[in-house]
């Protein structure tokens, strides 16, 4: 019987956990009765965790297409205010179960996948709060570069009282 080498075992236990489909954080439910279709197009962040990806960008935004095999496009713009620069991120999503339950896995690096939520959506597809697969990753999505203080604050309470640090959200600036 020849043993694997070693890179190759690694290798392998590399991807089985890069392509292991993430779930929300306990507690957290994604929505049921989505609809994909509704969703697409572009959307503006209006608050977010910090996290290295999007550190130091305004204006940024989040735009989702259709795609052939069955997935979601997606396009991450946002604008460097140190270095005065726009820069893009194309991605790809999947839901990891029913297409009507708003639980995807992202992709922005090859076969590494994070989660990616939708917890709170109006029945118009005009505001969206998303979670990552953990409480470090929070978003408060609009159609429109501004939410209106009910909606905000409706999603305010509903995010702490999920347990996410909402004292700790960055307010992107979109003008």
């Amino acid at each position: 019987m020849k043993l694997w080498p070693v890179a190759a075992v690694a290798a392998l236990t590399v991807t089985l956990v890069a392509c292991k489909s993430p779930t929300p954080p306990r507690g957290v439910q994604p929505i049921t009765h989505f609809d994909a279709s509704r969703y697409l197009g572009k959307w503006y962040e209006i608050a977010r965790l910090d996290h290295r990806f999007e550190r130091g960008k305004d204006h940024v935004t989040a735009t989702y297409t259709e795609r052939s095999d069955g997935g979601i496009g997606v396009v991450n713009r946002g604008y460097d205010v140190k270095k005065k620069a726009w820069s893009e991120s194309e991605g790809k999503a999947y839901f990891t179960g029913d297409r009507h339950t708003a639980a995807l896995k992202v992709s922005f690096f090859g076969p590494f996948y994070g989660g990616y939520n939708v917890i709170a959506l109006d029945d118009d597809y005009q505001y969206a709060l998303v979670s990552g697969p953990n409480r470090g990753y929070l978003w408060i999505l609009s159609r429109q570069p501004t939410v209106p203080e009910d909606v905000k604050q409706r999603y305010l309470a509903l995010a702490k009282s999920l347990g996410f640090p909402v004292d700790e959200l960055i307010w992107v600036n979109q003008r």
